[in-house]
């Protein structure tokens, strides 16, 4: 059954989808600047590239997470949105919040940008990933009040299913973690300590949950199997997460000056991490086999199914390549880094957000499924940006590997950017499997465009 109130959730979504069109240029203009140093300086220098291909990462995906929550609460809890016109409200306010954000990145210098914002006031910025003013983060948390409200309120006066609880637990995980944000002792150590709190936890932590309620979601609707059976396995996955999530953020801790049985426990439960990832593999695929249901919109079901293996690979393998402590001593900050973040967030969120946009999209715009021919063009690209990240990622970790090598294990070590030198063919081949990436994403938009027979929604 559609629910009036959940055509909130298509802005989300295109706004998601034109983030990451901007994230993956950027992305490209950091690649040539890689072999191409100079390449659009000072226009672009490349710390400015960096923080706009990061920080659209993570709004896109915000974008693509609470659109996706818009679009199931109402159906999980057979109600309408609380208050559809506070979702519009924040809609604009973030997207708006967002475009000023990234044009005073590229317009205006950091340190004059930090003067501008107030951040002498409440210094919050210049940290990795959390560049943003203080008065963009305020502004985020708003947005993120007003949002858990309205769904909170929704599932509290409807329904309750395992899923919006999960659901749930995700989405108020991720408003509580990025509080931390705010917090910036003098101190480096303690700075970095707390920084991996919003980092580490939300994206080897509650955003997990976020994508194991969305994942479920999608197999019940394109499998018919019985949500009991769907739910048991979420719990399942969601209490192996939380454990060796959790714990596992000290493999971050390793050489930052805490102490050294963060060592033990940052290796042992970081090393389980992949677990988790394994089973949500095993149960995408589980319930596609026993699925009662042929359904028509294939696409979200390969999608459903990509998300499992891409983050299993991604997050479980390539993170456990180089989390133990011996290991992760020569590996620490080089490009296997690159290789596992890059895999890992497309396997793990891009591909479940794209995931919930496959299915629900025809929905929202009256059809069951995609034609055929629009189908066939968004699994084009399916393919095309799967394995072409399947390309960077090897591109990466060839590269990580040399560079341990060269910089760090051998016995008469070379200096850095001697390396980089001979990392270059490395990261010219990432750059042209990027160029495809892109290819594949520009596929995918026109799919949306496809014309042919669909069957509309009874």
């Amino acid at each position: 059954m559609q629910y009036q109130s959940q055509a909130v959730a298509k802005p989300y979504f295109i706004a998601a989808i034109g983030l990451f069109v901007g994230q993956i240029l950027f992305g490209l203009i950091m690649g040539l600047q890689y072999v191409i140093g100079d390449f659009l300086f000072p226009a672009i220098p490349f710390n400015v590239a960096r923080m706009v291909h990061t920080n659209l990462l993570i709004v896109w995906l915000l974008f693509g997470f609470m659109g996706a929550a818009y679009y199931m609460v109402p159906e999980e809890s057979e109600t309408e949105l609380h208050s559809p016109k506070l979702a519009w409200l924040m809609f604009w306010v973030f997207l708006v919040a967002g475009a000023l954000t990234i044009v005073g990145y590229l317009l205006v210098p950091y340190a004059r940008l930090a003067e501008m914002t107030g951040n002498s006031i409440l210094p919050t910025m210049g940290r990795e990933f959390l560049e943003q003013p203080t008065i963009t983060k305020a502004g985020i948390v708003v947005v993120a009040l007003a949002f858990l409200y309205n769904v909170t309120l929704t599932v509290l006066k409807g329904r309750k299913t395992s899923i919006t609880m999960v659901l749930l637990l995700g989405l108020w995980g991720l408003a509580i973690f990025f509080l931390f944000s705010f917090y910036n002792p003098s101190n480096l150590v303690l700075d970095k300590f707390y920084w991996w709190w919003v980092v580490h936890l939300w994206v080897e932590g509650v955003w997990e949950l976020i994508l194991g309620a969305l994942l479920a979601f999608v197999l019940i609707k394109v499998t018919g199997v019985d949500r009991e059976v769907i739910e048991k396995w979420l719990y399942v996955i969601i209490a192996m997460t939380l454990i060796t999530g959790v714990i596992g953020t000290g493999h971050h801790y390793f050489w930052i000056g805490t102490p050294g049985y963060w060592k033990w426990w940052g290796s042992i439960f970081s090393a389980m991490e992949p677990i988790p990832f394994f089973m949500m593999t095993v149960f995408a695929f589980n319930m596609v086999n026993r699925r009662r249901r042929d359904h028509p919109n294939r696409a979200a079901t390969l999608w459903a199914l990509g998300t499992g293996v891409m983050a299993f690979l991604g997050a479980g393998v390539w993170g456990f390549l180089h989390t133990l402590a011996p290991v992760n001593y020569y590996t620490h900050g080089t490009q296997i880094t690159a290789a596992h973040g890059h895999m890992a967030f497309y396997g793990a969120y891009a591909m479940v957000v794209l995931t919930i946009i496959s299915y629900a999209m025809p929905l929202l715009r009256g059809r069951q499924a995609n034609s055929n021919k629009a189908q066939v063009a968004e699994m084009w690209g399916f393919w095309l940006m799967t394995v072409s990240m399947v390309f960077i990622t090897l591109f990466l970790t060839a590269a990580g590997i040399l560079q341990v090598w060269l910089q760090r294990v051998s016995a008469t070590p070379m200096p850095f950017m001697q390396v980089q030198d001979q990392l270059s063919i490395f990261y010219w081949a990432r750059e042209l499997t990027g160029v495809v990436f892109f290819t594949g994403l520009a596929v995918y938009i026109a799919s949306f465009f496809v014309k042919g027979e669909t069957k509309a929604v009874t």
